[in-house]
């Protein structure tokens, strides 16, 4: 009898063979249906990923004869995807995982209440009030949060709680306002939602989220260590080496100023300073070298405290912007800069950059060490005509990412955000 390979079993050739001197033929024939049938298969698995992609509207990866990569899209998502500039670290499987997240997040958000307090829970009245400043993003993202289909009133289906106290409403408010009572009623608020709500105690916080925008926000958690190891928190003071930020389960929100979305934007060949700073020198020893080294030099616009002259404008004529750590590792200089078409050069160390699981950050910005302000004018000069025209262009693709909207938008900062709290969401989901 004839061996038959287990891919021949598949396919269902189940015939005895007999005449052994026929064995041979009926092996290469047997061997060359099962080739044949395998090619049709990987050509129909193939045919079917390439027509999902192209109805997700993602890129599809072809290589031609060459071996060279080439890349198509529907004209409803950006054009092309060019490998060598990837300002994602790979579009195709975050397009789709975006995308099944606008389908499927839920957030439960716990109710506000109507005590003396429920102004630290309710939204900003006027949210582009420029007084607002560093806590703009904070204010908009509850707002955005509120007006969005990720919102659920069913925790049932939600697969992360929102806990919506705002640490600028707290500094304002008459009987709370210091570092010290913000943590204390931090901490009463998560005793509360434990004892009211079962689904904290379900995790002890663990699919919990709240969000906060400046330094002071950053010590909420101080007198709750369930909240300091388990909840996330969404925040702009992103430091690597802060004890109350957590690498890898807190997210970094990008911190942006309110500002009109439609800023004309100033080509590359028309900017006439090589780069720009204002900022305090006292705020930290890295710009008091930074002003020190840099402030006289005729090319830069480097100042220190209140410039002459208007903020935009600065960002507008320069190629380069300089985000230097102060008491903070963040600001929204970073923002601004991609606002008005300003190749951002970051020079702080522990920043962990927003939407960095997404984004390269290194093709659409220079980013610098301590050790570099020195030599900082001759890197930046080092930067070639056809490099400083990508950088620009890149910036100007990944602007969007950093702009807030009274409603949601596809792939602004509010959806970008949440995509990094969906990718958070496979941590834990204890049934109810």
């Amino acid at each position: 009898m004839l061996e038959l390979s287990p891919w021949s079993r598949v396919l269902g050739f189940h015939s005895e063979v007999s005449d052994h001197s026929q064995a041979p033929m009926w092996k290469w024939k047997q061997l060359g249906i099962v080739l044949l049938v395998t090619a049709m298969a990987l050509v129909a698995v193939n045919h079917g990923l390439n027509t999902r992609l192209q109805q997700q509207g993602c890129f599809g990866e072809i290589f031609s004869r060459d071996g060279q990569r080439h890349f198509s899209s529907r004209t409803s998502r950006p054009q092309r995807q060019d490998h060598s500039s990837k300002v994602y670290h790979n579009w195709e499987l975050f397009s789709l995982d975006y995308e099944e997240m606008v389908k499927s997040f839920k957030v439960y958000v716990y109710p506000f209440g109507n005590s003396d307090y429920s102004q630290v829970f309710l939204p900003h009245p006027d949210p582009y009030d420029r007084k607002l400043g560093n806590f703009f993003s904070e204010h908009m993202f509850k707002i955005n949060l509120l007006n969005s289909t990720f919102a659920t009133r069913d925790p049932g289906e939600a697969h992360l709680f929102f806990m919506p106290f705002s640490i600028n409403a707290m500094r304002n408010h008459p009987r709370i306002r210091s570092e010290a009572m913000i943590s204390s009623f931090v901490e009463s608020y998560v005793e509360e939602i434990s004892q009211r709500y079962k689904f904290w105690n379900r995790t002890e916080g663990v699919d919990h989220f709240y969000v906060g925008c400046h330094s002071v926000g950053r010590n909420a958690a101080s007198n709750s260590r369930a909240l300091q190891q388990n909840a996330i928190q969404v925040t702009c003071s992103a430091n690597y080496y802060q004890k109350l930020y957590v690498p890898h389960k807190d997210v970094a929100l990008p911190q942006v100023w309110p500002r009109p979305l439609d800023t004309f934007i100033v080509p590359p060949e028309k900017r006439t300073k090589l780069a720009f700073f204002s900022g305090r020198a006292q705020n930290s020893h890295l710009r008091e070298t930074l002003l020190k080294l840099w402030s006289n030099d005729s090319d830069m616009d480097i100042f220190a405290g209140t410039m002459q002259g208007s903020y935009e404008d600065a960002l507008s004529r320069s190629k380069f912007c300089l985000h230097v750590k102060g008491y903070e590792v963040n600001t929204a200089r970073i923002s601004d800069a991609l606002h008005f078409g300003c190749v951002p050069v970051i020079i702080s160390n522990q920043y962990d950059l927003p939407l960095s699981n997404v984004l390269n950050w290194r093709s659409f910005s220079i980013v610098l060490s301590y050790t570099q302000i020195p030599a900082l004018k001759a890197k930046l000069q080092s930067v070639t005509h056809d490099e400083y025209a990508r950088l620009w262009s890149n910036g100007r693709r990944v602007k969007r990412h950093f702009g807030w909207h009274h409603s949601p938008r596809e792939y602004d900062s509010f959806q970008m955000t949440m995509y990094e709290l969906w990718s958070k969401r496979h941590f834990v989901r204890a049934p109810l």
